[in-house]
């Protein structure tokens, strides 16, 4: 599929107005490895038909953003992260509350709240009667991805990028050639379709949010309204993971920089 110069800028714009991606420059062969099959199902031979077939069909629209949205992503990324989690976060809340509410901004396939649920299940194994209320919000603008995660099925590929063998043996089923999350595991986590761009009023509250890996895909200005939105929230005191690649800047009055070494997280002010 060719893609000329004004093509790929009238779709970048489209994409960044209706998703908030920012597409680099010089991106043309991405946009046409992804949208290749639905061009040809389609039938348009240039992204401008495309672009003003999407402003009326919604459900294209949603195909499209699938498309452009979807990323592999892996068990534990990153792990400090979990570690830290593991033996600061859930410790240090346990101490005043027996709940806990965690968001993750971008679930995807699932792999981040069940690598979640999973660290929750050896603190509680380690801490009976500490934690006895959690809940995991997991949220994704793909609905493809949502689905898959909803299904907690995985093929040995999926399991084989992070996943450590003891966890798998203790928290998924056999099935033939794939596994599935048991229902410990998945009982704690509701999967939601959510937009970044939109409202987050009815998530609710939570004492901690993941949003990694999902900020380098903003301008500048975007992700400013995003943290000042999720730090409306966190509750009191509450914590927000970034990416490995990603830094907060310019909001002191919202986030304090927590060292943890390795790693490093955030905590709210106000």
């Amino acid at each position: 599929m060719e893609i000329t110069k004004p093509d790929f800028a009238l779709f970048r714009d489209y994409l960044e107005r209706v998703c908030g991606i920012l597409l680099g420059d010089n991106k043309e062969y991405l946009v046409s490895s992804r949208l290749r099959s639905i061009m040809k199902e389609q039938g348009f031979t240039s992204l401008t038909e495309l672009v003003k077939k999407l402003e009326m069909d919604s459900r294209l629209r949603e195909k499209v953003v699938d498309a452009m949205t979807t990323n592999e992503t892996l068990w534990f990324r990153d792990s400090h992260p979990f570690k830290i989690l593991q033996d600061r976060l859930i410790p240090e809340i346990c101490a005043k509350q027996k709940t806990l509410d965690i968001w993750c901004a971008a679930a995807s396939t699932g792999q981040e709240p069940y690598s979640i649920s999973m660290i929750i299940e050896e603190f509680k194994r380690s801490n009976p009667g500490k934690l006895t209320g959690e809940k995991i919000i997991g949220t994704d603008i793909s609905s493809s991805a949502l689905e898959l995660a909803k299904n907690g099925v995985y093929d040995q590929l999926a399991l084989g990028r992070g996943m450590p063998p003891d966890l798998l043996t203790r928290y998924f089923s056999k099935h033939e050639n794939s596994w599935k999350v048991n229902a410990n595991v998945a009982a704690r986590i509701q999967y939601r379709m959510l937009n970044l761009l939109h409202s987050y009023s009815l998530l609710g509250r939570f004492d901690i949010v993941f949003c990694r890996n999902v900020l380098i895909y903003f301008s500048s200005d975007l992700k400013k309204d995003i943290l000042t939105r999720i730090h409306g929230t966190l509750k009191p005191g509450g914590y927000l993971f970034l990416g490995a690649s990603e830094a907060l800047s310019g909001l002191p009055d919202l986030y304090e920089m927590v060292q943890c070494s390795p790693g490093i997280i955030y905590r709210r002010k106000g």
